[in-house]
């Protein structure tokens, strides 16, 4: 029999591109079975759906209550989803895979005394949303607290760059692997610029904090040599935000939103650009550090990379040659790195992107993941 495998992420697996990732890698070692929102994601064998009414975070008024009394064993278990996910994912697993801090807890207790559990932390869990003041307040000290009561029992930690691992180690004393948000490798050319427009690019989520309103302002200031589509997929706040950024959006001539891509289609559809872009004022340490997928995503699609500054981001841009790096955060400092940029040097760097992307793919990462199972599941050993 092939080994039992428990993956618990509170998204919508089939639009999260890393948990996506790291299914197909499980995949190979056993049988996947999958809890979270959404419909049945690809690679699963079987799928516990949580109905998406139901909050990962204990927001009731108990919850607050004991969040603010500092009651978090009494909380652990307190948050729908997680009460929900503990009914559907009751059985016999060989590992359990928990997908951020907020799912540690319950794959402690699913796994049992005796079951390898598996903490993907991705980032700096308690810093997730912390320019929040609600969660600054309530659940930064909660997940905290999460970290350094879990983290310690798990037989691995992962994380997705370097400087996150820093934190983790410094702060919990655990030693973890990185596993990068890149994408596996794409066979595309870079595409040809065109005449009368450099096509600006952004992919991601609809949720505020990301500064979306900031990259329009830049775009809008760039003028009509200029155009900007952003491929975003709405939060779960019923796209009231997106619906804002459109109306936003509409106020400058060369802006656009459409619809979200699915994650295995977005390098192809992003092809048709020239540079991606992204501008994140750290709020946070999460935004500080970061290294997402889209960066990897704008790799893949054969573009100019220009972002703000960020060191694994920055990093990666001056090694590889991919772009620019704006000076600071402002809109202004955006449009100007863009600005600095003639079509030839957009040019030469969408062609250093394709001569990089097989060192930014996922290859190397997904071969961290198979020798941590490897370890993790002996009885799986001999698969390569």
């Amino acid at each position: 029999m092939r080994p039992r495998i428990l993956c618990i992420s509170f998204s919508d697996i089939s639009a999260d591109a890393r948990v996506l990732r790291q299914i197909a890698v499980l995949a190979e070692f056993g049988e996947v079975t999958t809890v979270g929102y959404g419909s049945k994601p690809e690679g699963a064998s079987h799928h516990l759906e949580i109905e998406s009414s139901l909050p990962s975070l204990p927001q009731t008024l108990a919850g607050v209550a004991l969040l603010t009394l500092r009651l978090y064993r009494r909380v652990e278990f307190l948050a729908p989803a997680v009460r929900r996910a503990l009914e559907l994912a009751q059985g016999d697993w060989d590992l359990v895979v928990a997908n951020e801090a907020r799912a540690l807890p319950l794959a402690r207790r699913l796994a049992g005394p005796h079951i390898p559990v598996w903490g993907d932390m991705h980032e700096w869990a308690p810093e997730e949303r912390v320019h929040v003041l609600s969660w600054k307040l309530l659940i930064k000290p909660f997940m905290t607290w999460v970290c350094a009561r879990h983290l310690p029992h798990a037989a691995a930690v992962s994380v997705v760059n370097d400087s996150i691992a820093a934190l983790y180690r410094a702060e919990f004393g655990v030693q973890t692997v990185t596993v990068r948000n890149a994408r596996r490798l794409v066979d595309l050319e870079p595409s040809p610029m065109q005449p009368d427009s450099i096509r600006l690019v952004h992919s991601g989520a609809a949720v505020p904090g990301r500064n979306l309103e900031g990259m329009m302002q830049a775009v809008g200031m760039l003028g009509s040599g200029y155009s900007l589509d952003l491929y975003l997929v709405p939060a779960r706040d019923g796209g009231r935000y997106k619906s804002q950024l459109e109306d936003l959006a509409r106020g400058f001539g060369n802006v656009r939103l459409l619809p979200p891509v699915a994650p295995d289609d977005l390098p192809a559809v992003l092809n048709a650009y020239d540079v991606g872009i992204f501008s994140l004022p750290p709020q946070t340490r999460n935004h500080a550090l970061m290294l997402p997928n889209k960066f990897f995503d704008f790799v893949q699609a054969r573009l100019c990379i220009v972002f703000s500054p960020s060191p694994e981001t920055s990093r990666l841009i001056e090694q590889f040659e991919l772009g620019a790096i704006a000076e600071d955060f402002s809109p202004e400092a955006l449009a100007a790195a863009i600005g600095s940029l003639g079509r030839e040097d957009i040019a030469k760097y969408k062609q250093k992107a394709h001569q990089s992307a097989r060192a930014l793919s996922s290859e190397t990462d997904e071969e961290v993941e198979r020798s941590l199972l490897r370890d993790l599941l002996p009885s799986a050993a001999q698969i390569s």
